[in-house]
């Protein structure tokens, strides 16, 4: 460990480092927009649909205005509505169960495994309803949830998967890039993702020609040409200045996510054998991309509070599951009612993680978190 970065300040995102080596190519490519005038919609957002379309291996790619309207308007498409149910989970952020709701239909919740913190296949069944017509699995922190189980379970009883990838860009699942599996994979392009525009966007990513059509025309007042509008759509479309940025970003992708991978070893290796630290599992079947590195702590508090006296930045994801919400107190759920979802809210501490975290930064973190677990070990 280098003794010298002890006590350096350490942010938990540093976008000024991510963008400053591409600021030439930004300036030029907002310049070219500029000069065009397609702000809305128009060539720099279909370049960019092309570009990710294959880059996620589907035939599509549909550009829109943040990812909760990716999650909203692929419900629509799906002739998701008024009284049917749609199954996701509970440590989840707010998006993935507004979109639900906003398309009329009622969020129905399952617990979580407890290793990948993602939708466990086995509390399927069990919320099973004649209402139930989709399943939202979360591939939480740039983990695929496991979506063959999930799969199978839609097709024996006629669901739609839609993959909430908001936090999965170029994740993989048993050799497969994610948006390749299920009927629409929706993607946030929120700036501190692994892929951020410079406001926000989001995409969805289909194979489905019927999917694409419709969510196309939905996303942009339901107009089939100008004036002209076949259903009732809403404005959703993406901008122009986000796509030049995104089509520039892409292909910086790979590259940032192998670093983020290099950089969770690190930390896994720093923490190994620690009790009081539990370092994320992950999968056989992924290839995760730690758009959040968390570990489950069980005296976070304290954890906390060492972290913010050394200068560390954290964060905390997710500290009261959907469920426990006051926005959604009305369906009913009480404490207990996801065990797993519940603990996670109390003990995951999410750790910097951004490609140009440097090793010295690492040492600061992983320094400032042992402390603080021997601390708490010695209370």
């Amino acid at each position: 460990m280098d003794q010298t970065a002890i006590g350096n300040r350490v942010p938990f995102i540093d976008l000024t480092a991510h963008h400053e080596p591409l600021r030439t190519e930004f300036e030029r490519a907002i310049n070219e927009v500029i000069d065009s005038g397609a702000f809305a919609g128009g060539p720099f957002v279909e370049q960019f649909e092309e570009q990710f379309a294959a880059y996620c291996g589907t035939k599509y790619a549909i550009g829109v205005g943040s990812g909760t309207e990716a999650l909203w308007l692929s419900l629509l498409a799906s002739d998701i509505g008024p009284g049917d149910e749609v199954i996701t989970v509970p440590n989840t952020f707010m998006a993935t169960a507004e979109a639900i709701t906003y398309s009329g239909a009622r969020p129905v919740f399952v617990d979580v495994d407890d290793c990948t913190y993602t939708l466990d296949p086995a509390g399927l069944k069990a919320v099973l309803t004649p209402r139930t017509r989709a399943i939202i699995p979360v591939h939480l922190f740039g983990q695929p949830a496991d979506l063959d189980p999930i799969l199978d379970f839609a097709a024996a009883h006629g669901l739609v998967v839609i993959e909430d990838a908001a936090q999965a860009h170029g994740a993989g699942y048993k050799g497969q890039k994610i948006g390749t599996l299920g009927r629409a994979a929706c993607f946030s392009f929120y700036p501190g993702k692994n892929l951020g525009a410079f406001g926000e966007a989001g995409a969805v990513v289909t194979n489905d020609e019927n999917l694409y059509d419709r969510i196309r025309t939905l996303r942009d007042h339901g107009q089939i040409r100008k004036y002209h509008h076949a259903a009732i759509g809403w404005n959703c479309r993406m901008d122009g200045l986000q796509a030049a940025v995104l089509s520039i970003k892409l292909k910086h992708l790979d590259r940032g996510n192998s670093l983020r991978r290099k950089h969770a070893a690190i930390y896994d290796e720093a923490f190994a054998g620690m009790e009081d630290i539990n370092t994320p599992v992950v999968a056989d079947y992924a290839e995760h991309v730690y758009h959040i590195y968390a570990v489950r702590v069980q005296e976070r508090d304290h954890a906390m509070w060492l972290l913010g006296k050394k200068g560390i930045q954290f964060g905390i994801h997710y500290p009261v599951p959907i469920h426990r919400q006051k926005a959604y107190h009305y369906l009913g759920y009480g404490i207990g009612a996801f065990p797993v979802a519940e603990m996670l809210a109390h003990e995951l501490l999410s750790l910097p993680m951004f490609p140009e975290l440097t090793r010295s930064q690492i040492d600061s973190v992983v320094y400032a978190l042992k402390t603080a677990a021997l601390a708490s070990a010695l209370v």
